[in-house]
């Protein structure tokens, strides 16, 4: 399975926006830079919001995915909700040695999703990371499993710090959304050259961390 970190905008065949949300410390953006790089040192907090590009092929289709990590922060929930727009996948993701990150993700994130997201067909992936710290688990793998079922999401546990199960959380999702019509349409190349120019005109002030 070929990868690629090129931002060329016309070799793809099909585009994807993808959105990492949940709580700030839980790993978002080092899951984003493990999956881009192969790197997850400790980032800082994400300012608002940042992205990436990252070109793939899979099921026999090259992908490009750009990714965007949102601030988990509450100060900055409402710089990211019109992020939520046009994604045709959401990641949600929380710490497993942290119980609070869990559970506001029915309580907090899971509500926000069903609030601005504009696609109904949206497949979303509710994420444990840090399972490299297994032996200071806050959250067992069936509590994950049936948090998901509740909430709709495909489930997988993974460590952005050793990498494990990092590329099959990317790639599985662009799986499911390839298995929705609706989301192909919106992920064709057609009309969805300007995403970025209509989404991401500057940087939220402060400047983002990657």
């Amino acid at each position: 399975m070929g990868s690629s970190t090129g931002q060329s905008s016309g070799n793809y065949d099909l585009s994807f926006k993808i959105l990492l949300i949940g709580d700030s410390g839980v790993g978002k953006s080092s899951l984003l830079v493990s999956f881009i790089s192969a790197a997850s040192d400790d980032l800082a907090p994400t300012i608002g919001v940042d992205f990436k590009i990252k070109l793939l092929t899979v099921g026999g289709k090259r992908l490009k995915l750009t990714i965007w990590d949102t601030a988990g922060q509450e100060r900055f929930r409402t710089l990211t909700s019109s992020y939520y727009r046009g994604a045709q996948g959401i990641i949600l993701v929380y710490d497993v040695t942290r119980r609070e990150t869990f559970t506001n993700l029915s309580e907090v994130w899971s509500r926000e999703v069903e609030l601005y997201s504009t696609n109904q067909d949206c497949v979303k992936m509710l994420v444990g990371n840090k399972v490299d710290r297994d032996s200071e688990r806050a959250v067992s793998r069936e509590e994950g499993m049936v948090l998901a079922k509740e909430l709709g999401c495909t489930f997988i546990e993974c460590s952005a710090k050793t990498r494990e199960n990092v590329d099959q959380c990317f790639e599985e999702l662009a799986l499911k959304i390839m298995d929705v019509p609706s989301l192909l349409e919106e992920g064709s190349a057609v009309g969805k050259r300007n995403i970025l120019k209509q989404e991401y005109q500057s940087p939220p002030a402060g400047g983002c961390c990657s």
